[in-house]
C-alpha cells in the first residue's frame, strides 16, 4: 500500500510552499534594498547667467558614510529679471528679485536645516565680460549679493565667476552624471563603475558664451584645453573650451552691430534674420555697449541713439551674414582647428546638447535626435515665417526670444557643422535635452558636486523591505515549518513500510 493519501499530500504542499516562501522572501530582500534616509541635506547654487539667474535645490541621503552621493533636484526657479551683470549701475536692486525664490527655497527646506545648508553662487560669462570692461562694477555687484546672503538663513559659502573651461567641465559632468555614465547599481544593489561605459560630450549655450566639452579619441595628445577630473577614482581627461561672445545673445548683437554697418542708413536697417514684417527699434547702447561689440562700434557712436530694425525674414540672406560672426580663416584648412584659430580634437561619440541649444529646438518643434536635414527643413520653414503668423507657431509666445529664433537656429548650424564639424552622419549622434528625470542639465549640478566633495565612493547602508527581526524570524519560521514537513513525510514513509513486512512476518509463524 502507498502512503495515507491525505495527509502526504497536505505535507508534500507545505514542504513546497515552505521552500518557494524561503526563496521568494530571501530574492525580494536582497533586491529591494533601497537607500537608507533617516534624513536628507540641502545644497543650493544659484546658477548667475548672462541673461537670468537661475536657484537650484538638490538634496541627498544625509549619512555622509553612506557616500551614495545620489544628488536629486529638488527645486527650480527663475529669477525674474535679467542677470546679474546687467545690475551694474545699481547693485542694490539685486534683492528684491531674489527674494521670490528664496522663499520658495525656504519653504522646500525645512527649518531645522537652513543654518547647516550651504548656497554657492557661480556666475558666468555675463560677469566674466563686465569683469573685463569693468572690474570694480563687478566687485560691487559680487558685494551686494554676499550682503544679500548675510541676512539670508543659510551658510553663504560665497559668490564667484567661474571661467570658461571650469563651466564647461561641471556641465560635463551634471550630463554624465545624471544620465548613469559614472556609477550604477548592480545586481546586489552596491554602487559600482559601469562596465565599459562611454560618457558623453556636452554642448552648452549660454547667453554670453558657449562650451564644447568631451573625451578626446586619443587622450595622450596633450592638448592646452584637457582638464582632468577625477570620480568616483577613475580619471578623465575632458577637453573643454569656452568660446566667450559666442553665446546667443552676444552673437546676436553682434550680428545687429554688422547689418548697421553694412547698412546705408543708420536710422533704418533691415535684419533678414528676424521675422517678416516685424519692426522694433533698439538703442545703440543695446547692441554696441557690450565688450564682444566694441570693435564695431561706429565714430558717430551715440549710446541712447535709436536705430529701427525691420524683419525680412530671409532666411538665405540670415545664413550668409550669421556666417560673417565666424572667423573660419585664421586656422588656414588645418582640420583640428574649426575655427577662430582654436584647436579642438574630432568630436567623437555622443553628445548632450541642453540650455540655448534645446530651448532653440524646441522652438522649431523638434526635439530628442533628428537628421540634419529635418533640422534644415524645420529652420529654412521657421525663418519664412511671417511676425503675424509666430503665436501659432511657438509653445510660448514671448517678443523677445521669438523674433530671434531664426537667428539662433542659424547660429548653432553654423556652430555645430561649421564651428565643431559634426556632419550628417554624426549630427543624429546630438541629442537636444533639457533634463533627465526632473534633474535640469546644467553646469550648477556638478559645481556642487565638485564642492561639497558628493561624489560617492559605495553605498553601505541600505533599508531592506522587511525589519531585520521579522526577516530572520519569518526565516526561522519558514525552515521550521519546511523540516517539520519534511519529518512527517519521512515519518509516513517508514510507517507505510512497517506496515506492508507485518503481513508477511505473520505467515511465517501460522502453525500447521
Amino acid at each position: 500500500r502507498m502512503l495515507p493519501r491525505t495527509p502526504s499530500v497536505v505535507a508534500q504542499v507545505f514542504l513546497l510552499l515552505s521552500i518557494v516562501l524561503v526563496i521568494a522572501i530571501a530574492v525580494i530582500q536582497i533586491n529591494q534594498q533601497q537607500i537608507l534616509s533617516p534624513g536628507l541635506k540641502y545644497g543650493i547654487v544659484l546658477d548667475a547667467g548672462s541673461s537670468r539667474t537661475t536657484v537650484y535645490v538638490y538634496e541627498w541621503p544625509a549619512e555622509k558614510e553612506n557616500n551614495t552621493g545620489v544628488v536629486s533636484q529638488t527645486l527650480k526657479c527663475n529669477v525674474k529679471g535679467p542677470g546679474i551683470s546687467s545690475y551694474e549701475s545699481s547693485p542694490g536692486a539685486l534683492a528684491k528679485p531674489l527674494d521670490d525664490c528664496l522663499n520658495k527655497v525656504k519653504e522646500r527646506i525645512p527649518v531645522h536645516l537652513h543654518k547647516n545648508t550651504s548656497v554657492y553662487l557661480g556666475a558666468t560669462a555675463g560677469m566674466r565680460l563686465l569683469r573685463l570692461q569693468n572690474e570694480s562694477a563687478a566687485n560691487e555687484v559680487l558685494a551686494s549679493i554676499q550682503n544679500y546672503f548675510r541676512a539670508q538663513p543659510f551658510e553663504f559659502r560665497g559668490a564667484q565667476i567661474i571661467t570658461g573651461p571650469e563651466e564647461g567641465v561641471y556641465g560635463w559632468i551634471t550630463a554624465n552624471y545624471l544620465m548613469g555614465n559614472f556609477l550604477e547599481r548592480n545586481l546586489w544593489r552596491t554602487w559600482v563603475h559601469p562596465y565599459r561605459k562611454e560618457t558623453m560630450g556636452a554642448l552648452d549655450l549660454g547667453g554670453a558664451s558657449t562650451q564644447i566639452s568631451f573625451i578626446p579619441e586619443d587622450p595622450e595628445e596633450h592638448f592646452n584645453s584637457t582638464m582632468q577630473v577625477k570620480l568616483y577614482g577613475y580619471n578623465y581627461n575632458v577637453y573643454t573650451h569656452s568660446y566667450q561672445c559666442y553665446g546667443r545673445d552676444e552673437a546676436e548683437k553682434r550680428l545687429l552691430a554688422l547689418l548697421l554697418q553694412k547698412s546705408n542708413t543708420s536710422a533704418n536697417v533691415d535684419n533678414p534674420c528676424y521675422p517678416q514684417n516685424y519692426n522694433t527699434a533698439l538703442t545703440m547702447k543695446y547692441f554696441f555697449g557690450s565688450l564682444c561689440t566694441q570693435s564695431l562700434r561706429p565714430a558717430n557712436y551715440h549710446p541712447n541713439q535709436l536705430v529701427n530694425f525691420h524683419g525680412t525674414g530671409d532666411p538665405g540672406l540670415c545664413q550668409e551674414m550669421v556666417s560673417l560672426l565666424f572667423n573660419f580663416t585664421a586656422c588656414r584648412a588645418r582640420e583640428d582647428c574649426p575655427f577662430n584659430g582654436i584647436h579642438q580634437p574630432k568630436a567623437k561619440g555622443n553628445f548632450v546638447a541642453f540650455s540655448g541649444f534645446y530651448y532653440t529646438m524646441n522652438a522649431l518643434n523638434l526635439s530628442g535626435h533628428f537628421s540634419l536635414d529635418d533640422f534644415n527643413s524645420s529652420m529654412w520653414f521657421f525663418c519664412s515665417q511671417s511676425w503675424a503668423q509666430l503665436p501659432f507657431m511657438l509653445p510660448k509666445f514671448e517678443e523677445i526670444y521669438a523674433r530671434s529664433y531664426c537667428f539662433s537656429a542659424n547660429f548653432i548650424y553654423y556652430l555645430l557643422v561649421h564651428g565643431y564639424n559634426f556632419n550628417a552622419e554624426t549630427w543624429p549622434q546630438i541629442h537636444f535635452q533639457k533634463e533627465v528625470g526632473n534633474s535640469s542639465i546644467a553646469w550648477s549640478l556638478g559645481y556642487m558636486l565638485s564642492l561639497t566633495n558628493m561624489i560617492p565612493a559605495e553605498g553601505k547602508l541600505i533599508q531592506l523591505p522587511l525589519k531585520p527581526s521579522l526577516f530572520a524570524g519569518l526565516l526561522v519560521f519558514l525552515t521550521a515549518t519546511a523540516l517539520l514537513c519534511l519529518l512527517f513525510l519521512v515519518y509516513l514513509c517508514i510507517a507505510s513500510h512497517h506496515r506492508k513486512n507485518i503481513p508477511h512476518v505473520e505467515h511465517v509463524f501460522i502453525p500447521e
